[in-house]
């Protein structure tokens, strides 16, 4: 058994190939796409704060995930290959712009702005005496016990210090009890002690004041050390390289191996040094040599060292008017609540467009089936089913009951294993069948699956989704639901439970495409078929959108449907390796992403090839992980009402966005659309509006 931490090119790292665009700069460029809403004046001030946080935690992951074949090939002065010394400049020169356009937003725009709504961040000198009197006395109380600071000898080595966790470095005049001249000590801080703390009324005054955690141990540090003057010091945060990684040939025990592995996910190797912007050069240097980390990987801050943890002051603030109108999903337009899913399902298929349409309809579906004495078995993959329980208390409602469920539960899933993990202990305690997909891939599908007796015959229902079974993102997330009693199409889902559950030959399908068998070639064919219908002079277009585009077979046949005349538009929310718009190499290829108040994460996939009209829906991006080493599938929408539906709200909508939208030009840089005017509209909010319309025509 072996558990290695997977490097940051784990899906795959394709050819390189002349004139595409670097990954991971276009991951950081998108940040800079979610920032522009934190800056954004006319959004809500306590939203903008959030769309910073959100930064913030899009670039922890990034470090953790992305930057360490940057980081390793810098170390070794490597000037080839995908990942080099100068990729890692400019990534890293990248990320830190990024950072400081972050903490200018912060101190410049965003502390101002809330100080205008009386609601205070105050630091040791803005504080008055009755403010400073409690804050030493919750320090006393709340926060001394559970500090342990470390002074450094060679008995006492430089602690193992947490992925993301807050510390700081001090260092001390004078000698310690022994005599001895040992100057620097570290002091861990414990991740339970909450990092944003709201004074009281009656000690704040008027408004809402806050101390950050980092701010109460700052003031009160010389307490930590009697005898010893305190001098320099400075909070600091180290990221570490999280990304787990099974060897699947050498384990007997997936779950036990993933659980052994997590609990030294926080111990990785070091790849970004955050401190206070007023550290010493001598304790930045010092840390950089404990963590074996170069100049360029140090990040000084004009703050707090983890915006992230502002997400607490948000839920602390009771201020209803700096927060996004509250927005009620619609019931399922094709569905009535309270009649039966399944009668509904046998008219046709139900398409749901979330988060305008509540997942509702889903839950309502498994409820109805988990309750139906004539459904004798469910199956269900999970990928990230979050911290609701609803969907699995239903699940073990349903093995109460004597169904037969089986629970395709990936354990891989970046960042949720230990959840997954859980889920897959409970279900088991209950006496539900949990598998963990087929070695070396991630089950990435989304599909439940449902078989109920009707008279002398097994009719099979199921569900398929664009997103994940989290009841919590669907309300954030834009995402297809699609519920089908289509013979065909259960019976290939059927078939893929049993492949994934069995590991037998994957039998013939009859209308999904899945990934790793299929996907790409059918993907490839479609492309290939639009060319040659724009070689001849017939109808030809292309419209995707999906979340990213990395793949570069997919995108080679991209470039070369457009060379022959198909007019292609891409809408790609993040990772954009394709360079749109080049004369004479991808003229007719355009690419935007849009950003909005909810995350784009659809993925639909349109082709016209002379009369031939195609649309698929899909769990999987358009990257070589997807494409290679997940199971993912694709699924068609044949009824020409939904799929026109689709065509319309998806796609359509998307690229007339004016408010959203950034366009890719064709060295890479992405430019927003600066429309102006009454009817100038954003995808997202007209969707909203007709949704809402929709919902108050049912009551």
């Amino acid at each position: 058994m072996s558990i290695s931490k997977k490097s940051a090119g784990s899906e795959g790292t394709p050819q390189k190939v002349a004139g595409l665009l670097d990954r991971d700069a276009s991951i950081l460029d998108f940040n800079v796409r979610v920032l522009d809403w934190a800056k954004r004046a006319e959004v809500p001030l306590l939203e903008r704060l959030r769309y910073l946080c959100i930064v913030s935690s899009n670039l922890d992951e990034f470090f953790e995930v992305r930057a360490m074949l940057h980081l390793a090939a810098h170390a070794h002065h490597d000037h080839k290959g995908l990942y080099n010394s100068e990729t890692f400049k400019v990534n890293y020169s990248k990320a830190a712009q990024l950072v400081a356009d972050q903490y200018k937003l912060y101190n410049e725009a965003l502390l101002p702005a809330l100080e205008k709504e009386a609601i205070r961040i105050l630091s040791h000198g803005e504080r008055n005496l009755a403010q400073k009197k409690w804050v030493h006395d919750y320090f006393v109380r709340e926060v001394k016990p559970l500090l342990v600071p470390v002074g450094l000898d060679p008995s006492h080595p430089f602690p193992q210090v947490a992925n993301k966790s807050l510390n700081f470095i001090v260092q001390l005049t004078g000698k310690d009890a022994f005599g001895r001249h040992n100057d620097i000590a570290i002091v861990k801080v414990p991740r339970v002690l909450p990092r944003v703390i709201r004074i009281p009324t009656k000690v704040a005054g008027p408004g809402t004041s806050f101390v950050l955690l980092s701010s109460v141990i700052r003031a009160h540090l010389s307490e930590l050390f009697i005898g010893r003057e305190v001098g320099q010091f400075s909070q600091f945060r180290v990221t570490r390289h999280s990304d787990l990684a099974v060897d699947e040939d050498d384990v007997e025990n997936l779950r036990t191996a993933l659980r052994h592995g997590l609990q030294h996910r926080n111990y990785g190797e070091a790849v970004r040094l955050e401190v206070s912007e007023s550290c010493s050069t001598h304790l930045s240097d010092f840390l950089l040599k404990q963590f074996k980390l170069p100049e360029a990987a140090l990040f000084r801050v004009a703050g707090p060292v983890n915006l992230v943890r502002l997400n607490q002051l948000i839920d602390l603030v009771d201020q209803p008017a700096l927060l996004f109108p509250t927005f009620q999903a619609s019931y399922p337009k094709q569905l009535q609540r309270g009649a039966s899913v399944f009668e509904r399902m046998q008219k046709g298929d139900v398409l749901i467009h979330q988060p305008f349409e509540s997942f509702d309809g889903v839950l309502d579906f498994l409820r109805e089936a988990v309750y139906d004495p004539q459904v004798l078995a469910i199956k269900q993959t999970i990928y990230r089913i979050g911290n609701d329980t609803v969907m699995l208390d239903l699940l073990r409602e349903a093995v109460r009951r004597g169904k037969e469920v089986t629970a395709v539960v990936e354990l891989k899933a970046r960042f949720d294993e230990e959840a997954n993990i859980n889920v897959a202990e409970q279900l088991e305690s209950v006496g539900a069948q949990v598998v963990y997909g087929v070695v070396g891939l991630k089950t990435h599908a989304k599909m439940l699956l449902v078989t109920r007796r009707e008279g002398k015959v097994l009719r099979k229902y199921g569900h398929l989704s664009t997103g994940n079974y989290n009841p919590r993102t669907t309300r954030l997330y834009t995402d297809i639901s699609y519920l089908t009693c289509n013979p065909q199409l259960t019976a290939d889902m059927d078939h893929l439970f049993m492949h994934v559950a069995s590991q037998s030959r994957l039998h013939r399908m009859n209308k999904l495409w899945v990934a790793p068998f299929q996907l790409q070639r059918k993907i490839i064919t479609q492309l290939d078929a639009v060319g040659t219908a724009a070689a001849q002079g017939q109808a030809a277009k292309v419209m995707v959108k999906m979340n990213a585009l990395t793949d570069v077979d997919l995108i080679g046949a991209l470039i070369r449907a457009g060379q022959k005349g198909a007019q292609i538009d891409l809408i790609i929310r993040g990772a954009c390796m394709l360079p749109a718009e080049v004369p004479g190499y991808t003229d007719n290829i355009r690419v935007r992403s849009v950003v909005g108040r909810f995350l784009e994460h659809t993925r639909v996939f349109y082709f016209v090839a002379g009369a031939k009209e195609s649309l698929y829906l899909s769990s999987a991006d358009w990257m070589n992980r997807n494409m290679i080493r997940r199971i993912e599938l694709a699924w068609p929408v044949e009824d020409p009402v939904l799929r026109q539906r689709v065509v319309d709200e998806c796609l359509n909508l998307y690229l007339q966005d004016g408010r959203n939208a950034w366009c890719l030009g064709p060295e890479g840089q992405y430019t927003k659309l600066e429309k102006k005017g009454r009817h100038v509209h954003s995808a997202q909010a007209i969707l909203m509006r007709r949704y809402a319309a929709d919902a108050s025509q049912k009551k």
